[in-house]
């Protein structure tokens, strides 16, 4: 390691630690994590797959991730919300997935709660790009200790709640603040890798909805 928490690569850039080394680990984090993103459908997998890590590694869910969309329409949450018992005795049965009812149900049931979200709010990124903390809210540095010692944040902890008070379900402060990283509602990549100043370029011009 060159500093603490970040990994130098075969190819000489540095990069946050948590990949591991692994090919699919390394993809994700250099092409998807942090990056901004505002497809319904891709914030409502997100936070439910999330839900599904509770207790696991996000590798684990990652590695499975096609079986969960294939299981899960796409993550289509029209179609979701109107999955009965017979999907869930589907999804039960499914080696592909985490089969763990009630992370089943509770994707059922935040299926039901992202289309009155998307109504209320008109999508869901309008609902979860408001949760975007300001400068003021984030740390100057972004090195190992600080990442470590925040896996919540006052506004994790606040999106939460409204998400919680709305009938969702698997969304404690640290599954959505994982979710925020994810989504690009934070850029949590270390100091000294390089998709940090990659991803804050894409939130300069990223058009918040």
């Amino acid at each position: 390691m060159e500093k603490a928490g970040i990994i130098i690569g075969e190819d000489g850039r540095g990069r946050c630690f948590w990949h591991g080394g692994l090919e699919d680990y390394r993809r994700y984090h250099d092409e998807e994590w942090g990056c901004p993103v505002t497809d319904d459908f891709r914030l409502f997998e997100k936070i439910c797959l999330e839900g599904f890590q509770s207790g696991l590694s996000w590798l684990t869910i990652l590695r499975k991730r096609e079986n969960f969309r294939a299981a899960f329409a796409g993550f289509d949450f029209e179609k979701v919300a109107r999955f009965g018992e017979e999907d869930v005795a589907r999804l039960l049965a499914d080696a592909g997935i985490i089969r763990h009812r009630g992370k089943i149900v509770s994707t059922i049931n935040n299926a039901a709660r992202a289309i009155e979200l998307r109504d209320e709010f008109g999508s869901l990124a309008k609902f979860f790009w408001g949760f975007e903390p300001g400068p003021h809210e984030r740390p100057e540095a972004m090195d190992l200790e600080t990442l470590r010692a925040n896996p919540t944040t006052p506004v994790s902890v606040l999106l939460s709640k409204a998400l919680k008070k709305r009938g969702w379900t698997f969304v404690g402060p640290t599954t959505v603040y994982a979710f925020m990283q994810a989504m690009g509602l934070v850029n949590d990549h270390l100091d000294g890798c390089f998709c940090r100043s990659e991803v804050e370029e894409l939130r300069l011009k990223f058009r918040r909805p």
